[in-house]
């Protein structure tokens, strides 16, 4: 009796470890020779469409053959531009895999091609509001002269700081953000263009109201991550009385088909909103690039039709009326116009006499210039800079001044709203190649690199090996918040929303929580920010010594 008595927990011990053994998936297998085909083909897909697109878009503009140096820039931003997307694949999407994986409803080498697919389609859905939102964050001046040596070195340094930071936790296993990683590299860069102004000229850092919509989405996300995922887990329990829903897989057999189906399901609501959101933030930053290197071909949107032209000019006269209404007796010439509204939009303040005048201004040449050449189309190529740089500054400063809270009445909002949208209609674009490149770079990420991540969101958050039914909350809830948040615009965190969302089931399922692996990983979401603000800062100085 005294042998058994102090044999049991060793025996119960064995017995546990032993059935968490059974249950965790195989995942040192090699990969297919199927996955290795498909990898190949799509990414000789990926760059031959992307070249042709790139050379269509070239030719039909009529732009020059671009220098040496030009081409050799354009290539390397581009190059680097996807490579972030493409770290951003195996970093985040590791995410939406781990529970099918951990739950066998799919082979690790299926997930991850799976889930490579609908975040293929997520990138080719996606509606480019998030690309600009994050578009926005930076300084304005770098904007509007981004194909000069200072715009290339914000592109630089921004994403090779973002791609370290990712490289850097994904090799430790930390589930760590990507947008949270992108966002403190731009304000990065925005901190060290404020630094570097000489003899205290007014220059922009980051543009902090807009920072604050950001951060609130990131802080916010894991939150509802937890809390949402843990309600859904309780009402699952209530609603379904399938025992099986809520047992951890005893053996590598894939559970039953009912609740295979379910988490094959999640896993592509997951994968198919990382892509609508997360392949955006790389969309931006590439026609950032394409407008400073090719701005003949990519400055305004040559694809508006000609019918067009009328609703931009009804929409111009009736805005117009609200800017001289708000300036008084003001007029100011074109020139000095400009300048006070680089100025209004380098401080965040936009609501003054000498603003609307400077906006009654520039709308009215804007007018005047499409006018003259009939469509945007037909805009020469000398002239392509000045029209685009001055619509954008235009559609930045009505943002402002919606986001300071001007008391417009209705007709003002509506005559500036309408506005703002052939604005951006104008200026605001995304060619079809430039989401199909940024799809294959995220879809390709998602096949190579996951298992590190997805061993710490399948065994190192709970205590215990995860249940069907935890799997499938968290990724229903991770799902649905990406989703919401790519609807407003708002860029949010896939890692932020479904790690938190596993550690929630994990609580509400009284599995218990491996404090070490939160910790860390709260202390990688903690560093993330002013990490990436201190190596883009750095790189951005560096770099603006030899460009």
């Amino acid at each position: 009796m005294s042998d058994t008595t102090v044999d049991s927990p060793v025996h119960a011990a064995a017995a546990h470890h032993h059935a968490a053994h059974a249950g965790r998936p195989n995942l040192d297998a090699g990969s297919h020779f199927a996955a290795i085909v498909v990898f190949l083909a799509l990414l000789v897909f990926g760059i031959g469409y992307t070249l042709r697109g790139l050379s269509i878009d070239i030719s039909a503009s009529d732009t020059p053959p671009l220098a040496i140096g030009a081409f050799v820039l354009l290539g390397i931003a581009l190059l680097i531009a996807l490579g972030f997307e493409f770290v951003n694949g195996f970093h985040d999407t590791a995410n939406a895999v781990a529970t099918v994986i951990y739950t066998h409803s799919l082979q690790p080498q299926v997930a991850v091609v799976w889930s490579g697919l609908f975040n293929f389609l997520g990138v080719l859905s996606s509606s480019g509001a998030v690309a600009f939102a994050i578009v926005s964050l930076l300084p304005v001046e770098l904007i509007l002269q981004v194909g000069q040596g200072a715009g290339f070195a914000m592109i630089f340094s921004l994403l090779i700081a973002a791609i370290v930071w990712n490289i850097g936790t994904w090799w430790l296993g930390l589930p760590a953000s990507s947008s949270h990683t992108l966002i403190g590299s731009i304000m990065g860069v925005g901190v060290a263009n404020q630094l570097m102004a000489e003899n205290g000229a007014a220059t922009s850092g980051v543009d902090w109201s807009q920072a604050a919509d950001v951060f609130r989405a990131l802080l916010f996300s894991p939150v509802v991550g937890f809390i949402f995922s843990a309600l859904m887990l309780v009402v699952m329990k209530l609603v379904i009385k399938d025992k099986r829903l809520y047992q951890a897989p005893a053996t590598k057999a894939p559970p039953p088909l009912w609740i295979r189906g379910l988490l094959v399901f999640t896993c592509t609501g997951v994968s198919f909103a990382h892509g609508s959101n997360d392949g955006q933030k790389g969309m931006g930053l590439i026609m950032l690039i394409l407008i400073g290197a090719v701005p003949t071909a990519y400055a305004l949107n040559r694809a508006v039709p000609d019918s067009h032209l009328p609703a931009f000019l009804a929409a111009t006269q009736q805005v117009e009326g609200v800017f001289n209404a708000r300036a008084g007796n003001l007029t100011m010439p074109i020139g000095p116009a400009r300048v006070q509204v680089t100025n209004a939009l380098k401080l965040h303040q936009a609501d003054s006499p000498q603003v609307y005048a400077a906006l009654a201004s520039m709308t009215a040449d804007v007018a005047s210039q499409v006018q003259k050449y009939g469509t945007l189309n037909h805009v020469p190529a000398a002239a392509v800079s000045n029209i685009r740089n001055d619509m954008f500054m235009v559609s930045e400063a009505i943002r402002v001044l919606q986001k300071q809270g001007v008391a417009f009445d209705s007709q003002e909002a509506s005559a500036l709203k309408g506005y703002k949208g052939v604005l951006d209609d104008s200026t605001k674009f995304i060619p079809t190649w430039v989401k199909v490149a940024v799809a294959v770079a995220l879809g390709l990420g998602t096949m190579v690199g996951w298992k590190r991540i997805v061993i710490t969101v399948g065994e190192k958050i709970g205590k215990t090996h995860m249940t069907y039914s935890q799997g499938a909350s968290a990724e229903l809830v991770a799902a649905g918040t990406i989703a919401a948040a790519t609807m407003y615009g708002l860029p949010v965190s896939t890692t932020h929303v479904l790690t938190s969302g596993v550690a929630g089931t994990m609580a509400a399922g009284g599995a218990g929580l491996q404090w070490a692996t939160l910790r860390s990983l709260v202390m990688a979401w903690v560093l993330t920010l002013p990490a990436a603000i201190l190596m883009a800062g750095s790189l951005y100085y560096l770099l603006r010594q030899v460009m």
